[in-house]
């Protein structure tokens, strides 16, 4: 009986479960020293009290108190919350060793190492061997499931100190022993968690009694925390005992675990919460950007097509200024909007993607589509108004060239016919002597000469109201009356020569002699005159020219009438010869004919005077010649000037847009360097805006001064403007490109060398830089990132259908139905064009590492949040969330109605499944 009472001391190898390698084996010399021994019986003894009071009891000696294993295990029952086998209840020995040896044997089962640890020595209450069992205890329940980042129980119950009080500069745990004497540690770690409960800013370093009996008081009065040591057990020792300072802080560390599981949960709620507000604001931001240009548009659109001319040049002129500032001021930072829509479109579409969110659908009539129609509405009614101005400009140029000349050959047509009806309805021949009526005879003659030399001047004045009303001059109703007056009065001309010619002649066979003299006069001395007149006409005559070569027409047309004039002015000479004649024989033989000519009213003063006239306009006209040559000239000028800007900038922007496009293509150190050299790119773009300017500044020289061609360049400004505003869509979409990248790189984990790895895949198999891989490239690639195809090699076929498509996914480990392959087919390759877009195919291959929230976790973290029930409570939203997403999700959840629902009950389970919208790949 004796000997099977006297059992060797248990020895229990845990093998992969031993959990800490004791610092001190209690076999080792089996001495404590005193000061330690009365630590640990202080706190071993509080540790166990602390859970034995859960079962209404406690223990006073612990080496006394163990010894008939009862209360041993009542207390690994409290501690685990198994039930042990049935204990002895007899009194005498053979009955302690035994329970004391169920109670052995359950620690063991717990993967624990006793070493030299026997029954016997429990139950002859031994001291060191009670407290180094008591110890295993606490390491195996207390301490061995503290684990921070991988570490060990104790490496990670101090790593957690170290992280809790590492704002506290007076702070420094290294240990479990002299980094505690001073009580800052304990404070800090009380404070942290719980700042309401200590003053922290009044603790000194120098006093550290205060300070620890601070910690314990608080502890067991606010945090349920026995008080396991004195201060002086800790001041007065030169390095307190290391288990009773990890058994207390463990105590620390349990009584704040719940805290901590609270905050990691409320931390990934929060979070989602905030990438669901900011989607939300994007959202809101969208839809006013759009609903704000769609408005502009809206009203911009009738007012370019509206094409009510102006009757007036000055009008048109304005009019044509009004879409100058158009062009210039209004619509460069609408150009703008529509490119930031686009690019907060993309910029919304990855994050919700990124984030498990449903796609953001705008509302009706918003989407981008619709602003790409609405803006493509846009720019043919503003070609279409442009080219109209310019027409009408031209037309009324036209008009008002052709009214001018319609008024100048008009007044002096009207000043040729002024007198010429009452002069054809006189008598005067019916007492006119004989001589007179030759006389009159022959001036009737020579004025029909003068009617039918102006008679092509009528038909041009005809002419040219005809033409002004096929132009819908607006005056044409004034113009037509003045040209039926003229026409009307020509034809009471024609029928009143013709009877006063038929008048004369009757009265010729009464007429005998007239002056020859006279009679030659008359007849050089007409087509003089009107040769005269038509030389007036001509030399005031306005002209309209757009090039120099036109207007060296008109001066070499100049010079040959210069040329004529000496002829003329002997012709001249010789016609007032004949009148100095006449006057020498009236004078020398006294004919009484009152020194005038019978035969015309032309006379020579009148020669003299035109003549003179003649001589004035032509240095006249030399100087408007001159000045309208001058004119070409500056318009040449300015066409050349354009033409080195336009063909400058012209293959500057399509350089630019070839680099953009290689940047784009090219794989050269990391997305941010990408991204770094795009913006440098974007800042050299934007320099030079000023040469744009200025281009236009040019531009608009050429317009006021009416130049509407330039065969020094093929540039237009509308194809600069076109091209400009293609080059900054171009940088902003590639750079927003980059940037998504960049979101998706890091919001699903790849690492640079996965990304520089697929961007050299897409790019090789992307041979036209078009950005997009066919099902040929697509296929390819993808063997070059190690995946397997399937039987494409049998089928020789150069594309990936979808059977190839879904063997690939197979060999990647996916496990599939027809349903669901066709799915994720129509996410590869939604609108079933047969191509993969890079970003598609980076969501694609991203899918396998991706390691973000899910409505799984979200709600997994409320329930936390809640104390494991299904609702959680308003004031529970309140309490573990800041305070404007607390709101947010009580506004946003629904009541909860199942069975066991209380009032304030909220459905969070519900509210995480509708943050994620339906399931995605």
């Amino acid at each position: 009986m004796d000997h099977h009472i006297q059992q060797q001391p248990h020895h229990y190898d845990g093998g992969e479960n031993d959990y800490m390698q004791q610092e001190d084996d209690w076999d080792r010399d089996m001495l404590l020293d005193p000061a330690w021994e009365k630590q640990q019986r202080k706190t071993f003894t509080a540790w166990c009290n602390s859970h034995l009071r859960k079962a209404g009891t406690q223990i006073e000696n612990i080496e006394e108190d163990f010894r008939d294993g009862l209360k041993l295990m009542l207390l690994l029952e409290v501690i685990s919350g198994e039930r042990l086998a049935k204990p002895e209840r007899g009194k005498m020995r053979v009955h302690k060793i035994s329970n004391v040896n169920k109670a052995l044997d359950f620690i063991a089962s717990k993967g624990v190492k006793l070493v030299s640890i026997g029954a016997e020595e429990i139950v002859d209450g031994n001291a060191k061997m009670t407290l180094g069992m008591i110890w295993t205890i606490i390491l195996r329940f207390a301490i061995q499931d503290i684990s921070v980042e991988e570490t060990s129980a104790k490496e990670g119950l101090l790593l957690w100190c170290q992280r809790k009080t590492a704002p506290y500069k007076n702070v420094n745990i290294q240990n479990f022993h002299i980094s505690w004497k001073d009580g800052l540690g304990f404070c800090a770690l009380i404070h942290r968690h719980r700042p309401e409960l200590i003053d922290y800013g009044k603790l000194r370093k120098d006093d550290p009694m205060t300070n620890l009996n601070t910690a314990f008081d608080v502890a067991e009065k606010y945090l349920d925390i026995p008080k396991m040591l004195d201060a002086e057990d800790i001041v007065g020792t030169a390095r307190p005992d290391e288990k009773a300072i990890m058994t207390y802080v463990s105590s620390f560390y349990h009584a704040f675990s719940g805290a901590q599981k609270a905050e990691t949960a409320a931390n990934r709620i929060c979070k989602v919460l905030a990438v669901n507000q900011e989607n939300e604001q994007l959202m809101e931001d969208y839809e006013k950007l759009a609903s704000d240009l769609l408005e502009w548009i809206r009203r911009t659109i009738p007012w370019l097509e509206n094409r009510v001319p102006e009757n007036t040049m000055q009008a048109m002129q304005q009019k044509l200024e009004d879409f100058r500032d158009y062009r210039r001021l209004h619509k460069p930072p609408k150009v703008q909007e529509k490119c930031q829509l686009e690019i907060n479109f993309n910029t919304l579409q990855t994050k919700l993607r990124l984030s498990n969110r449903p796609a953001f659908m705008p509302s009706e009539g918003k989407m981008v589509s619709d602003i790409s129609n609405a803006w493509g509405s846009l720019e043919g009614a503003e070609k279409g108004y442009e080219e109209w101005l310019l027409n009408e400009i031209r037309r009324l140029e036209r008009l008002d060239h052709l009214a001018e000349k319609f008024r100048q050959k008009a007044a002096i047509h009207e000043a040729w016919t002024d007198g010429k009806e009452e002069m054809l309805q006189q008598k005067d021949y019916e007492t006119a002597s004989l001589s007179d009526i030759k006389a009159l005879l022959k001036k009737h003659e020579a004025f029909e000469s003068d009617l039918a030399a102006h008679q092509d001047r009528v038909e041009q004045i005809a002419a040219i109201a005809q033409e002004l009303n096929e132009l819908e001059y607006y005056d044409s109703p004034s113009v037509n009356a003045r040209c039926q007056q003229i026409c009307d009065q020509w034809d009471s001309l024609g029928v009143l020569t013709q009877k006063r010619s038929e008048a004369l002649q009757r009265t010729e066979k009464l007429l005998e002699t007239i002056d020859q003299l006279y009679l030659e006069f008359a007849k050089r001395a007409a087509p003089f005159n009107n040769w005269m007149e038509g030389a007036m006409e001509d030399l005031q005559d306005t002209f309209i020219v757009h090039t120099i070569e036109e207007i060296q027409g008109l001066s070499t047309a100049h010079e040959q009438f210069k040329a004529t004039l000496p002829e003329a002015d002997k012709e001249r000479q010789a016609i007032l010869g004949i009148h100095n004649e006449i006057a020498k024989i009236v004078q020398t033989y006294h004919v009484n004919m009152a020194g005038t000519n019978p035969y015309t009213t032309i006379n020579s003063q009148e020669i003299n005077a035109k003549w003179d006239k003649v001589r004035q306009l032509v240095p006249q006209r030399d100087q408007a010649l001159i000045e309208e040559h001058a004119r070409q000239q500056n318009n040449e000028r300015l066409r050349r000037q354009f033409a080195n800007q336009a063909n400058v900038i012209g293959p500057w922007i399509q350089t630019k847009m070839q680099e953009i496009g290689r940047i784009s293509i090219e794989m050269h150190g990391t997305l941010e360097d990408q991204l770094t050299h795009l913006r440098q790119y974007e800042k050299s773009i934007v320099n030079y805006k000023p040469k744009i300017d200025q281009l236009e500044g040019d531009h608009q020289l050429i317009q006021e001064a009416l130049i509407f061609d330039n065969k020094h360049t093929n540039y237009t400004m509308e194809h600069i403007r076109v091209g400009w505003e293609q080059l900054l869509t171009t940088i902003a979409r590639t750079i927003n490109e980059i940037e998504n990248q960049i979101l998706t790189r890091d919001a699903k984990g790849i690492s640079q060398d996965q990304m520089n790895e697929f961007r050299a895949s897409f790019n090789h198999f992307d041979r036209d830089h078009s950005g997009r891989l066919g099902a040929e490239e697509f296929k390819a690639c993808l063997i070059s990132l190690g995946f397997d195809i399937g039987n494409d090699a049998q089928k020789k076929t150069g594309m990936m259908d979808a059977e190839d498509f879904r063997a690939c996914l197979i060999s990647m480990g996916y496990n599939m139905g027809e349903a669901e392959f066709s799915r994720i087919m129509s996410i590869v390759d939604p609108n079933r064009l047969g191509v993969v877009t890079f970003q598609a195919f980076i969501d694609f291959m991203s899918r396998e590492t991706a390691d973000t929230d899910t409505a799984d976790q979200v709600m997994a973290s409320f329930k936390v949040l809640a104390g494991d029930k299904n609702y959680i409570l308003v004031d529970e939203l309140r309490r573990e969330l800041p305070p404007d997403q607390a709101e947010y999700c009580i506004a946003r959840m629904t009541p909860y109605t199942g069975p066991d629902a209380v009032p304030g009950a909220l459905d969070y389970m519900s509210f995480s499944t509708a943050l994620y919208g339906e399931s995605d790949l």
